[in-house]
């Protein structure tokens, strides 16, 4: 998962937990405040009443019979007043919720009750305000509250995101042109990313400071691959002087012509050793250009000239169906080896009498050429391996299982896809899918 999903995510759960919680918080003390609202309306209003009291609004009040109640027409708030006697002298203002039953009609309503003196007389006030209109009071309260709780989330989430977005691009700036896109040491861009981040800075010049040590073994290991490979070819190429030569003496014996003929053998399979390693080590370096026009049909023909003997010797029949010319870009000698090596494996590795497809056609916008054999196949664990160096499609045959791992370091640097399939018995078919950017003519 990203860094940057994660602190979404991690700021989406804090944030939701806290709002739900102030939420229940809320709405767990709506009633308590609603009530502290409509108490003081209640109390206010009997402020006003009072302080505004005469004589012909007490006359009017009292003489409002049978039920001394002045109401609205939705019965949402009423007034009652009434004598009372002076042994219920009380002055405190009480406020209680209950039913009253307004013209057959019953709702609780919030009371307030009220004694107070007026010009030598005891009178109580009520006022009553419906509980109803309480209650839709807090479900519009609740239902905006809760559309205000879900948009904040959703601007504090959005606004998290975009904020956590800006803050990591340098981060992933530096894995991006720092790691994913570097292919060569020595073509390494070294020019630190633009930040503000002390922690970014650090991690790119740790990373720069990294490159700097690989790029110095880089070297160090082309000029001893190269050192090496000078320093064996030069004593081989002197021994199978000297080994010809023996051969060339008169009267040698024929056990001795023997031993040199084998020991001339082995310097030529340690010199092809040597220059195919050479070969797969300059070409994981980058150390070959891509410039030329190639085209697969002329390379496939070259092919076919140079090893037509080696399959008329086992009697192939070599078939070339090529749907479109296919040209590209790349280095013409190492795909005439890759090639080469494919289609020699084919014939080395096929049963007399047996065939050769070499099939290109254009599938999902990609160049795709097969080359697949009537051979004896590999079983599933040889399969695995095929691409490892030194290990052989068939223990059967002479070879160094180099020629696949040529293969794969050329294709690499070419950036074309390999798919290889064999069973045993049935042949080996080896997929060569070449990239978009290409073209045919």
């Amino acid at each position: 998962m990203k860094l940057q999903v994660k602190f979404s995510l991690y700021n989406a759960i804090t944030k939701i937990a806290i709002i739900v919680v102030l939420g229940a918080i809320i709405l767990f003390s709506l009633d308590r405040l609603a009530y502290n609202q409509l108490d003081n309306r209640l109390l206010k209003k009997k402020g006003k009443i009072i302080e505004h009291l005469s004589d012909g609004e007490i006359d009017s009040l009292l003489s409002n019979e049978p039920s001394f109640t002045d109401y609205n027409i939705l019965k949402e708030e009423f007034i009652i007043l009434t004598d009372i006697p002076d042994n219920q002298k009380d002055s405190s203002a009480r406020i209680i919720t209950e039913k009253r039953e307004i013209e057959g009609d019953i709702e609780f309503y919030r009371i307030l009750n009220y004694k107070f003196n007026y010009r030598q007389n005891w009178y109580k006030l009520e006022l009553g305000e419906s509980m109803t209109a309480l209650q839709g009071i807090k479900n519009s309260i609740r239902f905006y509250m809760l559309i205000v709780l879900v948009g904040a989330l959703v601007i504090t989430l959005l606004t998290d995101l975009a904020f956590t977005n800006f803050l990591l691009k340098p981060f992933y700036l530096i894995i991006d042109k720092k790691l994913n896109k570097v292919n060569d040491p020595s073509h390494y861009n070294y020019q630190n990313i633009p930040t503000n981040t002390d922690d970014f800075k650090i991690l790119d010049n740790s990373i720069n400071s990294l490159m700097r040590k690989i790029n110095t073994l880089f070297a160090l290991e082309k000029q001893f691959i190269a050192n090496v490979s000078h320093e064996l070819l030069t004593p081989i190429s002197i021994l199978s002087t000297r080994f010809e030569n023996m051969l060339n003496t008169q009267g040698i014996p024929v056990e001795h012509e023997n031993k040199i003929f084998a020991s001339l053998k082995t310097l030529n399979r340690l010199k092809f050793i040597i220059n195919s390693l050479l070969l797969i080590s300059k070409v994981e370096n980058n150390q070959y250009l891509k410039t030329e026009e190639i085209s697969l049909n002329e390379e496939l023909q070259d092919i076919y000239e140079d090893l037509e003997d080696r399959m008329a010797d086992k009697n192939l029949n070599y078939q070339l169906d090529l749907k479109s010319n296919y040209h590209f870009t790349g280095n013409k000698a190492l795909i005439h080896t890759l090639l080469i090596n494919i289609i020699n494996n084919a014939i080395k590795y096929n049963n007399e009498n047996g065939e050769i497809k070499v099939i290109g056609e254009l599938r999902n916008h990609h160049y795709k050429l097969t080359i697949s054999d009537d051979g004896p196949g590999m079983s599933q664990e040889l399969l695995e391996n095929a691409f490892d160096r030194f290990k052989r499609g068939n223990t059967e045959e002479h070879g160094f299982g180099l020629g696949l791992a040529i293969v794969q370091s050329i294709a690499k640097f070419h950036k074309i896809e390999i798919e290889i399939h064999s069973e045993e018995h049935k042949g080996t078919s080896i997929t060569l899918i070449f990239p978009k950017e290409n073209s045919l003519i």
